[in-house]
């Protein structure tokens, strides 16, 4: 093994700003700036001729070529109808957020002088099957070997728990980013994160505070040209308006005002922005994350957790001082401002660190046992149960320390558990005794992963020649739900033998993995037979789509 191991690097690949990260010699998580020596990339990309240029200059291009530059393309990870079309070629969101981690990957190549191969990426804790597939998509288009995919905030939390001498606490992560929100009740204890419940949105982001600035700006300059028509129709002039808006909102993060001047048509307006002003336009948006908090409190108490010992606070937007002040008001607790640009990147590095070395202990161990890697594939698990001899990990933890130059307690925290829930609800469409269609919830939201569940379901006739699986996601607690209450993620068709009588059993069963991936397996019980689905879903890039964006991907140098 070489010196510090097989290196994974974190990636926040975020809505507006994203960032690489990579652990030192010294066991610590460390930004890698990018070619322009900034900690953070816009997430913007620029189709420029033949080539793609990603970040700030793509972001400053905008102002002149709105309609060959694409921002804030993760709200639009996972969505079937979304392409943006450039030279008369379709391009989908995974293969734009594709470009965006090659720049992050190029610039850190360049700053270590090695190859990025394998990485963990984030992703909102609130996304679901669709979104969770196309982000790990976007990082094998990149042509990386994408080790996993894990929650903003629970990355957040690993690089908090890791700084924090304390033994155990329970912290909810309060997380507005540009483009989305989360906040999720953490047990971080000595030798485990594990993730009690989750809530929020992955439509309310900085963007939004943005576009109530825009708005405003609108408004006043028809107050002073006297003119209705809607400015925001000219792409230069409102690409022009959302920079400024960002701007001044940073500006109010530290002063009490701002002037914005809007030009369009030959005409300039100079407009102040006053803190107080821009407070009153946002402040429905802060409620919204406050209601999502209480809601996500409430789901915490129905699993026993009743209290929280602190508020951190990551995500460049809660850098704004009334979503501070409107916290401490309402939870009378002051919140720590935590690394807030850059703790998601550090966390995913550090899990990513811990999935290297656990790699190394697993080799190690399999080599002294005379045993396949393989069957060590739940080596946490196995080292709790004691089917591993605690005189063979500790001889394995010391080979690894001497092959990367990590100490061994370092090596040993590698074991550090990590328990994530899943965000949304997962069922079929079936049949209630009223013979109407409901959609019947086997995997609840908040619901500790990995997680395997098994229903039976009933043929309606005899004779019945196939069952039609419908495979549903949905962002409610309860059991049955109304069709309309949820998503169709997959179909799948279950072919019958012949001559079977009504009410033959179905077997149902749904598997969610650590990462939220989804596995379902129905079994028609008569003669076994079976069909397998792995969520896989048409809604992201696959097939011959995908593989013309890798190929597009490899052969391109991004700027």
């Amino acid at each position: 093994m070489e010196k510090h191991g097989k290196r994974i690097f974190g990636i926040d690949l975020g809505t507006t700003y994203s960032s690489v990260a990579y652990i030192d010699e010294f066991g610590k998580a460390v930004i890698i700036p990018n070619a322009e020596n900034e900690r953070v990339t816009p997430s913007v990309v620029f189709f420029d001729g033949d080539s793609v240029v990603v970040g700030d200059v793509a972001k400053e291009s905008s102002k002149l070529y709105p309609n060959e530059v694409v921002s804030f393309v993760k709200r639009a990870m996972g969505e079937p109808n979304f392409v943006f079309e450039y030279n008369n070629e379709d391009y989908r969101a995974e293969e734009i957020s594709a470009y965006i981690l090659k720049k992050l990957a190029q610039d850190a190549e360049q700053y270590l002088g090695e190859k990025v191969t394998d990485v963990v990426i984030t992703c909102p804790a609130y996304f679901g099957i669709n979104e969770r597939e196309a982000t790990r998509k976007a990082g094998e288009i990149a042509g990386f070997n994408v080790r996993q995919i894990i929650n903003e905030p629970t990355a957040a939390a690993i690089a908090y728990g890791t700084l924090d001498t304390q033994d155990s606490r329970v912290v909810l992560v309060y997380d507005l980013g540009g483009g989305t929100f989360d906040v999720t009740m953490i047990d971080i204890q000595k030798d485990s994160v594990e993730v009690v419940c989750t809530g929020g949105d992955h439509n309310l982001g900085g963007k939004d505070w943005d576009d109530r600035i825009v708005a405003y700006m609108v408004d006043k300059y028809q107050e002073e040209t006297q003119r209705n028509e809607d400015i925001l129709e000219d792409p230069d002039t409102c690409q022009d308006m959302q920079l400024s808006a960002e701007k001044a909102k940073k500006i109010m993060s530290q002063r009490t005002k701002t002037p914005i001047s809007v030009t369009h048509g030959g005409e300039r307006v100079k407009i102040v922005l006053e803190r107080e002003k821009f407070e009153e336009l946002t402040a429905d948006l802060v409620e919204r994350t406050i209601d999502f908090t209480k809601d996500m409190l409430n789901a915490a108490k129905e699993k026993g957790y009743h209290h929280f010992d602190e508020i951190i606070l990551v995500g460049g937007s809660t850098r704004m001082p009334n979503i501070q002040e409107r916290i401490k008001q309402e939870f009378s607790i002051t919140p720590k401002v935590f690394d807030p640009d850059e703790a998601i990147a550090k966390g995913a590095a550090i899990y990513g660190w811990k999935l290297s070395l656990n790699d190394g202990l697993i080799q190690r161990l399999a080599e002294k046992t005379k045993k396949s890697v393989e069957e060590f594939a739940n080596l946490s698990e196995m080292i709790e149960t004691e089917q591993v001899k605690p005189e063979d990990f500790k001889a394995a933890a010391q080979a690894v320390a001497d092959d990367t130059g990590y100490t061994l307690p370092a090596i040993q925290s590698a074991m550090l558990k990590v328990k994530n829930v899943t965000s949304k609800s997962f069922g079929v469409v079936a049949h209630n005794p009223k013979n109407e269609e409901i959609v019947f919830n086997l995997v609840l939201r908040n619901t500790t992963v990995p997680i395997s569940r098994q229903k039976n379901f009933y043929t309606a006739v005899e004779n019945q020649q196939t069952v039609l699986i419908r495979i549903m996601e949905s962002e409610t607690s309860q059991v049955e739900i109304p069709i309309e209450h949820a998503v169709e993620i997959k179909t799948a068709v279950l072919n019958l033998p012949p001559h079977l009588p009504a009410d033959l059993p179905i077997e149902i069963t749904f598997s969610l993995n650590e990462e939220g991936r989804l596995h379902i397996t129905a079994l028609e019980t008569s003669q076994s037979r079976q069909v397998e689905v792995v969520l896989d879903t048409a809604s992201v890039i696959q097939g011959e789509a995908l593989e013309k964006a890798k190929a597009r991907s490899q052969s391109l140098v991004v700027h």
